[in-house]
């Protein structure tokens, strides 16, 4: 299969023109025109992960974020990023990253998060164009408990350990959900009714004005992505081309 055509396929859910304009999504190193037989799928492309698909031969890195981003001004080996690009390079391997262009799409990270909670109606958050946002919010089937909440969360994210904060007392039904750095949206989601809102890189101010009047949990970076490299898979499902999960995609954050 043609590098283009896979390009084309994540594209056309997920158009860089949605992207943040710091982001630095898209093609990352390699050709258009490279011929891929098989894709490695991560969060982030770490050296270990890169080591993991020369080993197994890949062709292609499809990551959630971005390897780049900004420029290199030398690649000497001197860190991760610079050693990445030299091997890549060195085995022909491509790396293309979706990043916030994936984001935006409600039925990309944020969506695949309601998703396994057992949320499939819902609806963007913070729009930021014609149905495309930041977030997205919905309703459980049956309400229950902040600890049965706290407890699905945790299962549903193979997460340790949740920090979170005192909601406004109740049963749980309406819940909002970002990925990745979305704690500050935590009053969009009041305003729109949620009685919970998972996310994470929630700052200490956001704590104390949430406290008391939503369910705030911060489930960490990493966690709260990690099930983009689905996506990907079900977008190159019919395809003629293998796609494989890195074993070696972990987040780098340990709970003690």
């Amino acid at each position: 299969m043609i590098l283009k055509d896979i390009i084309d396929i994540i594209e056309s859910v997920a158009p860089l023109s949605g992207q943040e304009s710091w982001d630095n999504s898209g093609l990352q190193i390699g050709r258009k025109e490279a011929d891929v037989a098989s894709v490695l799928c991560c969060t982030d492309v770490t050296e270990a992960v890169m080591d993991e698909a020369i080993a197994k031969g890949c062709d292609l890195v499809l990551s959630h974020h971005p390897l780049l981003f900004h420029g290199l001004k030398t690649i000497q080996g001197a860190t991760f990023q610079e050693r990445v690009v030299e091997k890549a390079l060195r085995h022909g391997v491509c790396v293309y990253s979706s990043h916030t262009a994936m984001d935006v799409w409600v039925h990309g990270v944020s969506g695949r998060m309601a998703e396994k909670i057992g949320i499939h109606d819902y609806e963007v958050l913070v729009p930021t164009g014609d149905g495309i946002g930041l977030g997205v919010i919905g309703e459980l089937e049956v309400p229950v408990s902040a600890e049965a909440f706290l407890e699905t969360v945790k299962t549903a994210f193979r997460v340790p350990a949740i920090r979170y904060t005192a909601g406004k007392g109740g049963l749980i039904k309406r819940v909002a959900l970002g990925g990745g750095a979305c704690g500050e949206y935590f009053e969009e989601a009041i305003s729109k009714g949620a009685d919970a809102f998972v996310s994470a890189e929630v700052k200490h101010h956001e704590w104390l004005q949430a406290t008391g009047r939503i369910l705030l949990l911060d489930i960490g970076h990493f966690e709260s992505e990690q099930y983009t490299k689905e996506l990907f898979r079900e977008l190159l499902a019919d395809k003629p081309v293998n796609v494989l999960f890195a074993e070696s995609d972990v987040s780098p954050v340990q709970v003690y």
